[in-house]
């Protein structure tokens, strides 16, 4: 245990810091997985009261916990003008799987090829999944997890969905940073 966190850490040690949540979040167009468009950030932020970012992986087993979760979570949330992108900045999973793997779970939700990790790097992401929510300003208004459950039993901190429903009234989320965990971002 002590040497795969001592890995861990050297791995995310050339990692930036996080975008402190208040901060501007870093602008993006990115391909989107199993299309001939790319998606632009700014041009989602003008669609939605809240767009949430998520950094996510096809071979990550703590993220595809959570896909059934992820596309649930956007599902509802659409009805309440709330825009999901998925965000795939690992080195070893191409824009077909990525395209496939959204097909399979029935992804609700765009996910877009940041092959050179430079949206990550922006962002400070570090794991699979972690989540970024940005308002139609451009300011980062929360940084975290989805909940604290990877087996999606007995939940109770469904902290996401705390998140956007403060936001969505106009308040602040009550915890507007939580510790992300899952595998590791696999960088260039």
């Amino acid at each position: 245990m002590i040497l795969s966190s001592l890995a861990l850490t050297l791995v995310l040690a050339g990692v930036p810091d996080p975008v402190a949540v208040g901060a501007a979040a870093p602008d993006f167009t990115l391909p989107v997985a199993g299309q001939k468009d790319a998606l632009s950030l700014k041009a989602e932020l003008a669609k939605h009261k809240l767009t949430v970012i998520m950094f996510i992986s096809t071979q990550c087993p703590v993220s595809n916990a959570y896909d059934v979760r992820m596309a649930d979570i956007a599902t509802a949330y659409a009805k309440k003008d709330v825009g999901f992108i998925g965000v795939n900045a690992n080195k070893a999973e191409n824009l077909d799987e990525i395209a496939s793997h959204a097909k399979d779970h029935k992804f609700p939700f765009p996910v877009v090829k940041d092959d050179q990790n430079k949206i990550a790097d922006a962002y400070g992401a570090r794991v699979t999944p972690e989540i970024f929510i940005v308002d139609p300003s451009g300011k980062l208004r929360y940084h975290g997890r989805i909940d604290e459950k990877q087996d999606g039993t007995d939940i109770k901190s469904p902290d996401l969905k705390n998140a956007l429903d403060a936001l969505l009234t106009g308040a602040a989320p009550k915890n507007p940073e939580t510790k992300a965990f899952g595998c590791s971002i696999k960088r260039i």
